[in-house]
């Protein structure tokens, strides 16, 4: 790395500081470029999920979506690291027979929902969980969708394969850099590598989708409006996507990523935000992120769910206050 990770997130309990978390930061701006820059820029990173709404690019627009009638719920569901809850998975069955599949095209594995009423139906039922469970089963679906338009084999995961040509396309496209590589992702599907600047100039580019024409552009405006307009759809409920978006109420879309990755898209500003914590702290990329969109100017600092995610406060289990969350460095001073 050209540059070391910068001191982000401090964790204190009482007058001690007990946990810090480093990490990198890119604000990018459609207009003026890199409006902002902590840590290490270049460095590249495995996106994750925080790139699905890039991932579902060709699937808006290369006209499946359109010929298959997807609603904007389903496109957001595209975009979504789902809690497994029934609101989610009964979305993706009704998307699957649409397309005349069933559970089992899939590639995405099961996974036990989040979701603890989902979890806890399945366990009295003696029943376990199947791949529309899976949190990546919406982008899988609209994998599944691209692929029936293009008429594909079913390994749509495969690196070779149409659609995830489409997919690299794409990615290389918005992020106007040459992805060093990729990485498989939990769901099985390739995840491919940007540097963090780059990741951030593609959600500038989605941020300021309207002023530009032509079929990228207008996937762009329907895929991160569908994001904002179903919040529910992203995440799930007590999670940090759904919940900063609810109170930003269509200011801005976000998207959490594994290993402490998390991006924003806010069109009002033509900005794009892409940050990476070293260590892979969730905590972190949530405190880190809620900062970010309050120095933006699209969250109110004071709002109860923005607090909770920048400080916390740490409860112990007689819900006791014991500590808190502390933006450090440079960050906590940082504004557009």
């Amino acid at each position: 790395m050209a540059r070391l990770a910068e001191r982000l997130i401090e964790v204190w309990r009482g007058d001690f500081c007990e946990s810090v978390h480093f990490g990198h930061v890119a604000v990018w701006h459609a207009d003026a470029g890199l409006i902002g820059a902590f840590g290490d820029v270049e460095t590249a990173i495995l996106p994750r999920s925080s790139s699905k709404m890039i991932q579902a690019l060709p699937l808006v627009e290369s006209g499946a979506a359109d010929a298959f009638g997807l609603s904007e719920a389903q496109l957001a569901l595209a975009c979504a690291s789902h809690n497994g809850a029934a609101v989610h998975t009964d979305m993706v069955r009704a998307w699957l027979s649409g397309l005349g599949l069933n559970e089992t095209a899939l590639r995405c594995g099961p996974q036990w929902p989040d979701n603890l009423p989902a979890r806890d139906g399945l366990i009295c039922n003696h029943a376990t969980p199947d791949q529309c469970h899976n949190n990546c089963s919406g982008k899988h679906s609209g994998f599944l969708t691209l692929n029936k338009h293009l008429g594909g084999g079913p390994d749509y995961i495969d690196i070779t394969h149409p659609v995830q040509k489409a997919v690299l396309e794409a990615f290389e496209d918005v992020t106007d850099d040459r992805s060093p590589g990729y990485g498989i992702d939990g769901c099985s599907a390739p995840n491919f590598a940007s540097s963090l600047e780059g990741l951030a100039r593609a959600m500038a580019q989605f941020a300021a989708a309207d002023a530009r024409d032509g079929l990228r552009a207008r996937a762009m405006v329907r895929l991160r409006n569908a994001m904002m307009a179903h919040p529910l759809m992203v995440a799930g409920e007590g999670r940090a996507c759904t919940s900063l978006m609810r109170v930003m109420n269509g200011r801005a879309a976000i998207k959490t990523g594994a290993e402490g990755v998390f991006i924003a898209i806010v069109p009002e500003a033509r900005i794009g935000v892409a940050l990476k914590i070293a260590d892979g702290a969730t905590r972190a990329s949530e405190a880190a992120i809620t900062q970010l969109l309050c120095a933006i100017g699209v969250l109110d600092p004071a709002d109860p769910v923005a607090q909770t995610y920048m400080t916390g406060p740490i409860r112990n289990r007689r819900e006791i206050v014991t500590g808190q969350y502390r933006i450090a460095g440079p960050l906590a001073a940082w504004r557009v």
